[in-house]
């Protein structure tokens, strides 16, 4: 299953070409949901197929429990479970849409909803339902409300976020104290600071910036009907770079951050060799079962300055033969006692409103996972998408590359930002 909004789109391009062609000839327009409308006070009855992402078999009981508890209440309804494996769903998804056989129902991430949802081939839901607002939390919902649309296009489903772990013994060894840890970004340069000049072999940083970050600082990343970016218009973006250069080249990082062999700062902080990760609010459990050192070595706060929020979400397709029953069962399927069902089964968290409440997410149990399931949970409350959608991997992975020659010394921030910006702007012009 996927927990976060960062999903590679691969041949999209090529797709989307035939795919918006096909958006022509069945919506004549190139953008916004044309589908049937007035679907919410349709009939429910009739075949739908639902489609999932790398659920099944581990969660087929579920999802099988689901569909039998819609069909009861709908007895002319009925709901044809099919999963795609994790690899390649992008391309399948819009291979579907280019083919016009796509499913009534979708699991669609935010990012791979954008260019169907661009093309007509997504139901604006909020023409059906009046309570999505009452109903769902505000940044999951926003996440499917995009910049030159109009429209909601999906039910938000299930969300997660990061905190933030700390290695006590290392924050004790260099004299800062775990339990007082950063709450900001400003306080995270200071007290890595502090910790190379106490333990000169130890780090507290141990990344790289990138979009979501330049959005905590303040920067326009895109401007606002989704069509260019725009960081590199804005001197807080160059101001961070030079941070995380100066920060880098001061020695407050480890020297392989850089290189293409880095590991990452979480496989870094499980191997005790950096003081602070990010994760989701079950992570210390894998970080201790791949190191039980750290046992009792580990506290726990919110993620700094605001929470990133990762989101998967219900699509449906405007072209739905039963447009009605595929809205109502997206609704059933995201419902508080559905979404709360799923996610005592698994490591994630509801996206509707009145499951905040739930003691199985809001009581602390005394152990720093509980702390970190209930820091989690409260964030969803501020959590925002802080990588637009706009940006796909290819366009991420060319950024990161140009962040890198500025950290370097071998470009200014300045130079490496534009160039990027030139590229970014280029591929989602193309794509």
């Amino acid at each position: 299953m996927r927990t976060t909004s960062r999903v590679t789109r691969g041949r999209a391009a090529a797709l989307l070409a035939t795919a918006a062609a096909t958006a022509l000839v069945l919506t004549g327009c190139s953008s916004g949901s044309s589908g049937a409308s007035g679907g919410g006070s349709g009939k429910v009855d009739g075949s739908i197929t639902l489609q999932t992402w790398a659920l099944t078999p581990t969660y087929t009981d579920y999802l099988q429990g689901v569909i039998d508890g819609f069909e009861k209440e709908h007895p002319g309804a009925k709901v044809k479970l099919q999963d795609q494996p994790g690899d390649g769903y992008a391309d399948k998804v819009l291979s579907q849409a280019s083919s016009n056989s796509l499913p009534d129902v979708i699991n669609l991430p935010p990012d791979i909803a954008l260019p169907l949802a661009k093309r007509g081939f997504l139901q604006d839901v909020s023409k059906d339902d009046s309570k999505l607002s009452s109903t769902y939390v505000a940044g999951a919902l926003d996440s499917y409300e995009y910049k030159g649309l109009d429209g909601t296009y999906g039910y938000p489903w299930y969300l997660n976020t990061d905190v933030d772990y700390w290695n006590s013994s290392m924050f004790a060894k260099c004299g800062l104290d775990a339990d007082n840890p950063p709450k900001t970004t400003d306080d995270l340069f200071t007290q890595a600071k502090t910790m190379h000049e106490r333990c000169p072999d130890d780090y507290l940083m141990s990344r790289k910036p990138g979009l979501g970050d330049f959005t905590l600082a303040g920067v326009k990343v895109v401007n606002g009907d989704g069509t260019k970016f725009t960081f590199a218009d804005s001197s807080k973006a160059a101001d961070l770079i030079d941070r995380y250069k100066t920060a880098y080249q001061d020695g407050y990082m480890p020297s392989n951050v850089l290189n293409s062999d880095y590991l990452g700062n979480s496989t870094l902080f499980t191997q005790g060799k950096v003081a602070w990760t990010t994760g989701g609010a079950t992570a210390l459990a894998d970080m201790e079962k791949s190191n039980p050192s750290l046992e009792g070595n580990v506290t726990v706060s919110p993620a700094l300055d605001t929470p990133p929020l990762y989101v998967q979400g219900l699509s449906v397709s405007s072209k739905s033969k039963h447009l009605a029953t595929a809205e109502a069962f997206a609704q059933y399927m995201t419902n508080a006692e559905n979404q709360e069902a799923f996610a005592h089964q698994v490591n994630i968290f509801p996206s509707t409103t009145s499951s905040q409440s739930d003691p199985y997410f809001s009581k602390d149990d005394g152990t720093v996972n509980g702390k970190a399931r209930v820091l989690a949970n409260e964030a969803l409350k501020e959590a925002k998408v802080l990588n637009p959608v706009e940006a796909n991997s290819a366009m991420t992975d060319f950024l990161d590359q140009q962040i890198a020659l500025a950290m370097k010394g071998q470009v200014s921030p300045e130079k490496a930002l534009q160039t990027a910006q030139d590229k970014m702007n280029s591929l989602l012009a193309n794509g």
